[in-house]
């Protein structure tokens, strides 16, 4: 017999890790994790520092011209993101 209140495992967790503060994080660990598998080795290779504050991702690039190339393509990556990730986790880019 089920009761009225009981939710899935996963709807449970979902619900802690909102009312914790924590989800935002776990989605940037998340980010940091697949970074590699979203967007390829080159731009893995150089890049640096990847965080995630108020939605915007910062990003530290060593290559002039890929930091460039990336410029052009914020939206791409941004939508890429919030695909893979999580629904509207990065609004805006800011490349270093």
């Amino acid at each position: 017999m089920k009761r009225s209140n009981d939710q899935s495992m996963k709807s449970a967790l979902d619900e802690w890790l909102r009312e914790a503060r924590l989800s935002e994080k776990l989605n940037e660990r998340r980010l940091i994790s697949k970074w590699e598998k979203l967007f390829g080795k080159t731009i893995a290779k150089y890049s640096r520092k990847i965080a995630v504050r108020n939605r915007t991702l910062y990003l530290t690039v060593e290559s002039a011209p890929l930091r460039q190339e990336m410029l052009f393509n914020k939206q791409v990556m941004i939508d890429r993101i919030n695909s893979e990730i999580a629904e509207g986790m990065i609004q805006e880019i800011v490349l270093r």
